[in-house]
């Protein structure tokens, strides 16, 4: 079941983000930076409330957002946990009429089946690198981007629906 992440959830998320940032995979996520954005995030739990896999829905533009922050524990991945994740995360923008959504990634395969085109980090918004910042990668950014145009891969509602 995917739901909107809560309070009680932040340390739990900071510990799997972290795990994967250790090996580099994604950008770690300060415990004060989750607080502050804990309503971007979705997670993934099982019946008992163990959350398996997190995604965030970052908006950063009148009609852009970033999928970031996309985990799923090790012994929970090959079970769609993850497209599921981004796919909420689409259906959201869309009900925020956002048109597109990028991403960051060192796993662009994955992004590439969800729909995601590879596109120029420079043709990105200069907003966006604000987090880059902080990364001890940066200015030589290795991650590939990609972005979809949200239309074109979430179907609108149903009108009455």
């Amino acid at each position: 079941m995917i739901r909107n992440a809560r309070m009680g959830d932040v340390k739990k998320i900071h510990s799997l983000l972290n795990y994967f940032a250790a090996k580099e995979l994604l950008l770690s996520r300060s415990i004060s930076a989750l607080y502050d954005q804990l309503r971007d995030f979705k997670v993934f739990v099982d019946d008992k409330d163990e959350i398996l896999g997190v995604c965030s829905l970052h908006i950063t533009w009148e009609d852009l957002a970033e999928i970031r922050s996309l985990a799923v524990k090790e012994d929970a991945q090959g079970r769609k946990i993850g497209a599921k994740l981004v796919r909420c995360c689409l259906e959201e923008a869309r009900d925020l009429d956002i048109l597109n959504v990028f991403t960051l990634t060192y796993q662009p395969e994955f992004f590439r089946k969800q729909g995601f085109v590879d596109i120029d980090k420079r043709d990105l918004p200069h907003k966006i690198w604000s987090d880059c910042l902080n990364c001890h990668k940066f200015p030589d950014c290795d991650e590939e981007a990609l972005q979809c145009t949200v239309s074109d891969v979430i179907p609108e509602r149903v009108s009455g629906a």
